[in-house]
């Protein structure tokens, strides 16, 4: 069940409180373009045999714009399930990111200016990540990627982190870049992802979560006595815990180990969506899920946890958007 956990061990990712955007395109119909992305090029929503879900297809080279993100805060955390189709066969093809300040270049392919990080898993076995700079300290460079390759494992996690003028980047477990001056924090910035690949290919991107606020596990927890989190992930409606949870789960393991005297119950929650009875198995499912890696992985005492589930009972965003059910998909640790 936790097999891949020790390869993350040293990833120190924590996802945003809270969650600003969320795409699955669940709700755009198999073969259309979603409404609210804007491009220069095309793509359509498909699925893809073997995986869960949809997935936004970019067959054309161009860029495409997330309406719904907007300007982006100075602490931000950007994650996404990516993959590729076809044969890129170029290790100069890719999956780009423009952080922009001006907004009228979001949508010029190629970038006219502003700071981008590429994604290059073409072929010629050198899989790497490109960086540019345009806005602060002037500076380009290249990172190996061996995670995700045309040649190798066709799909992968993506995660950004800003804080403020910092950026890094993780790809599944490992972190590739971390610059401490990659934005210029004086200055708005925007983004829009682009797809540059030389040949016939399909660039896929899902599960798209874009979200704000550092969370501060351990006041929370130790002081408030509560923490609520987005950042524990879970396979497709399982219970099984996916192992790019696990910076979220070491600050709580952290916070426990240093007040061994606290326990804790921890809530699995879920959206509304589907059978309310099965939601809530789910969510008992998963707490205990959690609960079984505290013990397991991080040496946390059984007797110092309790676990329950409210199924999508106890809303904490009743909007019913996308990003509104991923704030619901939560996991609480309440302090006994």
């Amino acid at each position: 069940m936790f097999f891949k956990f020790f390869a993350y061990s040293k990833f120190d990712f924590v996802s945003g409180e809270k969650v600003l955007y969320y795409d699955d395109f669940e709700r755009v119909a198999v073969g259309d373009f979603p409404a609210d992305f804007n491009t220069d090029a095309s793509g359509e929503v498909m699925t893809v045999e073997g995986k869960p879900g949809k997935w936004l297809g970019m067959n054309a080279n161009g860029s495409f714009l997330p309406e719904g993100i907007g300007v982006l805060p100075e602490n931000f955390t950007l994650e996404m399930n990516v993959g590729i189709l076809g044969n890129p066969s170029n290790n100069m093809s890719g999956l780009g990111f423009n952080f922009n300040t001006e907004k009228d270049n979001l949508l010029k392919y190629r970038f006219i200016s502003g700071s981008f990080v590429m994604l290059h898993p073409g072929g010629s076995g050198s899989a790497y990540m490109s960086v540019s700079q345009a806005e602060g300290a002037d500076m380009t460079n290249e990172f190996t990627m061996p995670q995700w390759s045309e040649e190798g494992e066709r799909f992968a996690r993506i995660s950004l982190w800003r804080q403020k003028g910092r950026l890094r980047v993780y790809v599944n477990e490992n972190k590739l870049m971390d610059i401490p001056r990659f934005f210029n924090v004086a200055k708005p910035y925007q983004l829009s992802f682009f797809r540059d690949f030389f040949n016939e290919s399909n660039l896929l991107m899902s599960d798209i979560k874009f979200a704000v606020g550092a969370p501060d596990t351990r006041n929370k927890l130790i002081t408030e006595g509560r923490f609520s989190t987005t950042g524990i992930l879970f396979d497709f409606q399982k219970a099984t815990v996916k192992p790019e949870s696990y910076g979220v789960i070491k600050e709580i393991a952290t916070a426990l180990k240093e007040n061994p005297t606290v326990k804790v119950n921890i809530i699995g929650h879920t959206s509304n969506d589907g059978d309310a009875n099965a939601n809530l198995l789910l969510s008992k499912q998963r707490a205990a899920a959690v609960k079984q890696v505290l013990i397991s992985e991080f040496g946390i005492e059984a007797s110092r946890m309790q676990t329950d589930g409210k199924g999508g009972a106890e809303p904490a965003d009743k909007t019913g958007t996308a990003a509104g059910k991923a704030n619901n998909r939560r996991v609480e640790f309440i302090k006994l």
